[in-house]
């Protein structure tokens, strides 16, 4: 989708301030944040694609003046009441109620459920569309769901620089679960392709797209 979240090329949102020494969380909220995020997700009723797509539903003017972890927090909320874990009302109260019959995660049992998170990448059979070295076209599409295809590299011609080889499309996958396995690659795009005459003719980007991402050139 085309919200606020996409923000590679646009202006007028000032400098990248770099923290320095900057810590991994930096209040305890946001440590919690993370660890309900988690905990919640183990329950496998929602993946990683569809928690992404979750946090772009937040109203841009919302989007832009709340704070990294504030996003999961709209996230999660949406998920938690989309997949029937709690209600609303629930919510706005603070407690549930009535007593659930979703098993708790406990401390104990986290470091074994996380070594068995599935990765995104399939052991599938799966040929790919474009080879080492071929020239493409990013497609110029505005889907209203999940998309990994930035803005700023639509339309815009690249060099595919590597196979990753087969993985899951994170597009359907937010939508609909389906995995579509097909090959993502790193393309190499210049940067005058991608930001005009006054960019570095030395500098290029390298954006992972998938094989639907991609035209040949």
């Amino acid at each position: 989708m085309n919200g606020a979240h996409d923000l590679g090329g646009m202006h007028g949102l000032g400098p990248v301030e770099i923290e320095q020494d900057e810590p991994v969380f930096h209040s305890q909220w946001e440590k919690r944040m993370f660890a309900l995020t988690l905990a919640s997700g183990f329950h496998g009723k929602w993946n990683i694609d569809m928690s992404r797509y979750a946090r772009e539903q937040m109203p841009p003017a919302e989007y832009l003046a709340t704070t990294y972890y504030e996003h999961w927090l709209f996230g999660l909320q949406k998920l938690l009441v989309e997949q029937e874990l709690v209600t609303a009302q629930e919510l706005q109260a603070g407690h549930a109620d009535a007593k659930s019959d979703a098993r708790a995660v406990r401390a104990p049992d986290v470091g074994a459920l996380l070594r068995k998170r599935r990765a995104a990448r399939l052991d599938e059979d799966v040929a790919p569309l474009f080879r080492v070295g071929d020239r493409v076209v990013a497609r110029n599409i505005h889907p209203t769901g999940h998309t990994r295809l930035p803005r700023y590299a639509r339309g815009r011609r690249g060099v595919i620089d590597r196979d990753h080889g087969v993985f899951i499309f994170a597009d359907t996958h937010a939508m609909s679960r389906d995995k579509k396995p097909q090959h993502c690659y790193s393309v190499r795009f210049t940067a005058r392709e991608l930001w005009g005459t006054e960019a570095s003719a030395r500098d290029h980007i390298f954006v992972d797209l998938w094989d639907d991402h991609l035209d040949p050139a």
